[in-house]
């Protein structure tokens, strides 16, 4: 980035994998998967009946029970996210940088979703009448950005990104910037989803996006492999806390990372499908390298969208081939594991990049048994790999074709 650098302070998470960045991290290292049988409804009529929950999640450990009830469940993950990342940041004193100088971006791919077929049953067996006042303040999409705001006293620039698959790394990078161009000092930024609802899983089923794997729910997200077919839904949230560099030096707080470089794109194309030829997705890696002052050979890692469907990976593996030809980086989809978090994937992946610059272990693609030839990259397959690498980029390509990629240098501290 040209102006300001940018470092992370802290992260946090709730996961399909656990509540917290070390159960989390540590279970994504260890292969273990978070995708089971759905509890949160009754599956019957469904053709898809597994997701990534997160199940260890008590809401009144962060709020008490009225602001709980108001809350849609999205907000809350975001919260509980941000309590740890600013925990981790030593934010917990409270704001280390004038209010007005800390900006808010969290961003949902859908937003409320529970309240709103919550409510939308309510109206049509109770009618109007029993309608909740917080129906539009919880199942609003900025809803979480907004709490954490006021949780934190935080002043700056406050809103949420609406980019489908990778809002959560444009609301990383858009708080980058805020950064970099002096309009704050430090940023607390990120995506949570919470869409394990039979809408959203009865929708993505119809459109032939989920597996329909019932029957081995942990070997059902399985990103570059010739048996995937189709993605794995999860919930959950990650955020982390941007701050410039001198003001975090300042503090004497130690950089976890440096986000050395964001590139976005559009692919101007198709609402679901990516550019046959990958162009975004080369856009975005190219734009995100440039943006850091790197080559690409520079590059020792990249945490893949990866979602499991047969198109994006293959489009994918293409455009990483095209940007970094034979010998390239080391690749992993940590989706086999977490499933697709949607608005958040961007954030948590964004977390592991973090979490592997600092303990020199590349996490696993899980389930890769069978390597699809059309997907020939360096697999990090079915097993962690201990190597340190200094850069490392993190891809998310949503519907719509919004793709954004953020690339973090590691630190000596």
């Amino acid at each position: 980035m040209s102006g300001r650098r940018v470092v992370v302070t802290g992260v946090g998470t709730v996961s399909p994998l656990g509540s917290g960045v070390a159960t989390t991290w540590e279970a994504a290292v260890a292969g273990r998967s978070g995708v089971a049988p759905i509890t949160r409804f009754d599956t019957q009529g469904h053709t898809t009946t597994i997701a990534a929950e997160v199940t260890d999640f008590d809401p009144l450990t962060i709020v008490d029970k009225r602001e709980a009830r108001r809350s849609d469940r999205f907000t809350l993950l975001a919260l509980a996210s941000a309590v740890e990342a600013c925990a981790q940041a030593g934010w917990s004193e409270g704001l280390p940088h004038p209010g007005q100088r800390v900006g808010v971006i969290v961003g949902s791919g859908i937003g409320g979703l529970s309240t709103l077929e919550a409510q939308l049953k309510t109206l049509s067996e109770r009618g109007p009448s029993k309608l909740s006042p917080y129906c539009i303040p919880a199942l609003m999409g900025n809803a979480a950005a907004g709490s954490i705001a006021m949780r934190l006293g935080a002043r700056g620039p406050n809103m949420s990104t609406v980019s489908a698959c990778a809002t959560g790394s444009h609301a990383v990078g858009e708080a980058a910037r805020l950064i970099r161009d002096g309009i704050v000092d430090a940023a607390v930024c990120g995506g949570s989803e919470a869409t394990v609802t039979p809408l959203a899983v009865g929708s993505f089923a119809a459109m032939g996006a989920l597996s329909a794997r019932n029957d081995e729910p942990s070997r059902a997200s399985r990103p570059f492999d010739t048996g995937r077919d189709g993605f794995v839904l999860g919930e959950g949230a990650a955020i982390l806390v941007l701050e410039e560099a001198s003001a975090a030096a300042a503090r004497g707080v130690s950089a976890l990372a440096e986000l050395a470089g964001y590139g976005a794109s559009g692919d101007a194309f198709h609402l679901t499908q990516p550019d046959p030829e990958g162009t975004g997705a080369i856009d975005a890696m190219r734009a995100a390298m440039a943006d850091a002052g790197v080559e690409p050979g520079d590059i020792g890692y990249i945490n893949a969208h990866g979602t499991s469907t047969p198109y994006n990976d293959k489009i994918e593996a293409l455009a990483i081939n095209k940007v970094f030809g034979p010998g390239g980086p080391a690749v992993s989809s940590t989706k086999s594991v977490t499933g697709h978090l949607l608005g958040a994937a961007g954030a948590i992946e964004a977390v592991f990049c973090v979490e592997a610059l600092r303990n020199g272990v590349l996490p696993p693609t899980m389930n890769l048994d069978d390597p699809d030839p059309e997907c020939d990259l360096d697999h990090v397959a079915n097993a962690a790999r201990e190597v340190q690498v200094e850069y490392a980029l993190s891809n998310s390509f949503g519907f719509g074709g919004h793709n954004a990629c953020l690339l973090f240098r590691r630190t000596s501290a």
